[in-house]
């Protein structure tokens, strides 16, 4: 068994940034050695990341929520893993754990860096290590908070998700049916939008790959009286259309625009906007870091309904550290069918 004075981390690092869909080439592979813990700090194994849309963003330069990843530095990513040593009497040897680690094998804290990489203990009992990356992880507090803060969904009203097959929209969704809202979906492909309905209970789904017009015409068949409630992932010409069809004071939630973020032109913004004035309505923004310290309150919630088989979660795992720039485009294609994780180590 290797000792942590021999430990090598391996690590990919951002060499370059991208312009449109990133390639192997804005990567570069590293190791160094795993440097001695800190007195009062921990050293985690890392076992699974959780790849997501906003990485793209990260990649970029500019003022942002969140400051990008410069040039050189270890990609960002949100995971979870073990701590294989500790100089510190909150966490034990052996305790699973969610942390910004990076895409790497290893992460060294020191006490100070604790809080502002979001360190917290994870239960298994719980939820399994996916589901810590999906629905009791941050796609799930995305869609709590964006929906239940952002939303305000009444039983009866008609929330439409885009991304619905993705991670932070199958929460959304079903977050949305357990409150007693008609859920309608938009995702890419027949199999996506049948799993959607039948495994998730959605009311319906619109394949957007379906044709030109399709999404029009699935939010005129599917949402008769229009739209309350839209939880935007992805931007773009979908955006324009359900603005179309929004009722008074509707609540659009602005959590991603997928479709654009890897645009080598500006940003496509909504023609529609005119929509909100005419029906008095609201657009607004979601950052899951604003509620960091209200996520015990939704993980308690949600791990509830995962129990009692009123939600469920679905990932799409890759295997291989090496294998994570192909596996981020995955997200870009619509290739991923569920939560994407990269697993990085077994357990």
């Amino acid at each position: 068994m290797s000792t942590v004075a021999t430990l090598t981390n391996h690590q990919i690092r951002l060499a370059a940034r991208p312009v449109g869909i990133p390639t192997r080439a804005n990567w570069q592979s590293a190791s160094e050695a795993v440097p001695e813990t800190p007195e009062g700090g921990v050293l985690l194994k890392t076992l699974a990341l959780s790849l997501d849309p906003a990485m793209r963003g990260w990649m970029n330069e500019g003022k942002s929520y969140i400051p990008p990843v410069g040039i050189g530095e270890v990609m960002r990513a949100g995971g979870v893993g073990k701590v294989i040593a500790s100089k510190n009497s909150k966490y034990a040897v052996g305790d699973h754990v969610s942390a910004t680690f990076g895409v790497q094998e290893y992460l060294t804290l020191a006490e100070a860096d604790f809080k502002r990489n979001g360190l917290v203990k994870i239960d298994l009992k719980v939820g399994s290590l996916t589901q810590w990356l999906n629905v009791l992880g941050m796609p799930g507090m995305t869609g709590y908070f964006g929906l239940m803060d952002v939303g305000q969904p009444k039983a009866g009203e008609t929330v439409v998700v885009s991304g619905a097959a993705g991670a932070v929209g199958q929460t959304v969704g079903q977050i949305a049916k357990i409150k007693g809202c008609r859920v309608v979906g938009i995702a890419g492909g027949a199999a996506k939008c049948e799993w959607v309905v039948k495994e998730l209970g959605f009311d319906a789904c619109i394949d957007y790959k379906a044709g030109p017009g399709a999404v029009r015409a699935g939010l005129k068949e599917h949402c008769p009286k229009g739209v309350d409630i839209y939880f935007d992932n992805v931007g773009g010409e979908i955006l324009d259309d359900v603005l179309a069809k929004i009722t008074r004071g509707a609540r659009i939630i602005i959590c991603g625009a997928i479709s654009q973020y890897n645009n080598t032109t500006p940003i496509q913004g909504p023609k529609n906007y005119l929509s909100l004035l005419v029906n008095r309505a609201r657009m607004e923004g979601i950052v899951v870091f604003d509620y960091a310290d209200r996520y015990h309150l939704a993980v308690a919630e949600m791990a509830g309904y995962l129990k009692d088989g009123r939600m469920k979660s679905k990932e799409d795992v890759v295997k291989g550290l090496d294998t994570f720039p192909e596996a981020l485009i995955k997200l870009f294609t619509g290739e991923n069918f569920g939560k994407l994780v990269l697993q990085v180590a077994e357990d």
